[in-house]
């Protein structure tokens, strides 16, 4: 990866929390910027029309998130997959309008709906 990561948003769509078990934290990069020094485990999965997971065919782990066409050429990274500290803050809840009814979102980073 070269550059810096945009800050964390959480995604609480219905499908993000049904692929993590909970809801979403993510960062991300342009898709060009990041690199692989070894791939040979990593496994893409279309999860809808229009978008794909990457995730490791070894254990499981759900690591990305990146449009089908990725015409805006950008990947979503898991943010518990990153090594800390990593200097990045939580700055907004999308889809909150899909969370569950288990939690409530109190840490006062901005909600939007959709």
């Amino acid at each position: 990866m070269r550059g810096a990561l945009r800050d964390i948003i959480a995604c609480h769509c219905s499908q993000c929390r049904r692929t993590s078990g909970h809801f979403v934290a993510a960062t991300g990069a342009a898709s060009d910027r990041i690199t692989f020094e070894k791939n040979e485990t990593l496994v893409w999965f279309a999860s809808s029309d229009w978008a794909e997971r990457g995730f490791c065919g070894r254990c499981g782990g759900n690591l990305f998130w990146r449009p089908l066409e990725n015409d805006r050429g950008w990947t979503s990274i898991m943010a518990g997959t990153l090594d800390p500290p990593t200097q990045l803050m939580l700055k907004q809840h999308i889809f909150v309008a899909d969370k569950s009814d288990y939690y409530e979102i109190t840490d006062g980073a901005e909600q939007r709906a959709e």
